[in-house]
């Protein structure tokens, strides 16, 4: 097939993805389109849950490896949208419907893209493709499920575990970065905070108010200065975003006091670190607890062959404050697609067709350039 074919290809594809609901955990009918749309190109397809995976001939497991992958759940669709959510119209070379932007048109971006690259003889990397799930949710059963399958392990021969990886292999993930290069990536630490103290009753001024001591903490977090800046990410940044007591009486002093911290951590500080100047500032009463420490913060060199092959195609670069499947991947990996991703959740969700015919281009050019020795920037 040729490039104007596949891209004809990729916009149909797209649409039926955004036909078919797709939330994370629920991935299961557009599993079966990915697989299908694969098959049908002249790939061979494999699945491990709802994520989808193909592996270009010639595979080699003494060479490093390029792995492309995007995902294909969604969020749900929020009250505001004003069409059909899972309508694909075409209006004015805007593609509509939820999941388009994030990340649809990056994933069928790289599925067109490793279809034309598959093709060449001359390469001497091996290249692989995942559509992946519960990327939305950072769900276990997403990318990680997927690279420690078996038989996915045995079918690369472990060429992507930890202590096996080629020092060059590396990934695209696709999101919508408006084709720029985000060579960086901002971890993500959930705490949960609970205060505790003693019930009484609150006319007599009984007990020990533990909404109090969580809001000494809360407003310790808020004031808190970090000294490591990052000059891709910031500052880290702490937000409280839930708050709440077990009472639902007016008139009981709350004996504890549950509340959560949204942490973006640049890769200036290790998680444990955040963790304990944290706790370090907030009142004794309160304890800290992370829910996980898998998505952590992420960087690629800019001396990175792939980030100077995209700086020689004239990509500008930047650090992303949202997390990706980067975070879970244990060799570098470079956030670039087509689309927006101020247009991600938002209502009446859309992309350019323009942007993933430019994103097949881009991403083809990157692909051949680090993987063709002739070509090799």
């Amino acid at each position: 097939m040729n490039s104007a074919t596949i891209k004809q290809e990729a916009i149909l594809l797209l649409q039926r993805l955004i036909a078919i609901p797709s939330f994370s955990k629920q991935e299961d009918g557009t599993a079966t389109v990915l697989f299908d749309f694969l098959q049908k190109h002249g790939a061979t397809p494999y699945r491990v849950g709802n994520n989808v995976y193909a592996i270009a001939k010639g595979f080699n497991p003494a060479q490093p490896t390029l792995l492309l992958n995007s995902h294909h759940d969604t969020v749900k669709p929020n009250a505001h949208y004003t069409r059909d959510p899972f309508s694909p119209q075409i209006e004015e070379g805007r593609l509509y419907g939820l999941g388009s932007n994030d990340a649809g048109a990056s994933l069928v971006a790289l599925l067109g893209s490793f279809l034309l690259s598959a093709a060449t003889t001359s390469r001497e990397w091996n290249l692989i493709v995942t559509a992946t799930a519960e990327e939305e949710i950072s769900g276990t059963g997403g990318i990680e499920a997927l690279l420690n399958d078996p038989t996915f392990i045995e079918q690369t021969q472990r060429c992507l575990l930890k202590e096996n990886i080629h020092p060059a292999t590396c990934a695209i993930v696709g999101e919508p970065t408006l084709l720029q290069m985000a060579i960086a990536e901002r971890g993500l630490l959930v705490l949960d905070g609970v205060a505790t103290g003693k019930p009484g009753h609150a006319a007599r001024e009984e007990g020990d108010n533990a909404l109090y001591h969580a809001l000494d903490a809360i407003q310790a977090i808020r004031n808190l200065t970090w000294e490591r800046e990052s000059s891709l990410l910031g500052p880290v940044k702490c937000g409280t975003t839930v708050i709440e007591t077990e009472n639902r009486a007016h008139n009981i002093v709350p004996a504890s006091c549950h509340f959560v911290v949204d942490v973006r951590v640049n890769e200036q500080y290790s998680f444990q670190e955040v963790i304990d100047i944290l706790q370090s500032v907030i009142p004794p009463a309160v304890q800290l607890k992370p829910r996980s420490t898998r998505l952590r913060s992420s960087l690629i060199s800019l001396d990175h062959p792939l980030v100077k092959i995209g700086l020689a195609n004239q990509l500008s670069y930047y650090g992303s404050p949202t997390t990706s499947d980067k975070a879970l991947l244990p060799f570098p990996a470079l956030k670039l697609g087509p689309g927006n991703s101020a247009r991600s959740h938002s209502a009446d969700e859309w992309v350019g067709i323009d942007e993933i015919e430019k994103g097949i281009d881009l991403y083809y050019i990157l692909i051949d350039q680090l993987t063709n020795p002739k070509l090799r920037v």
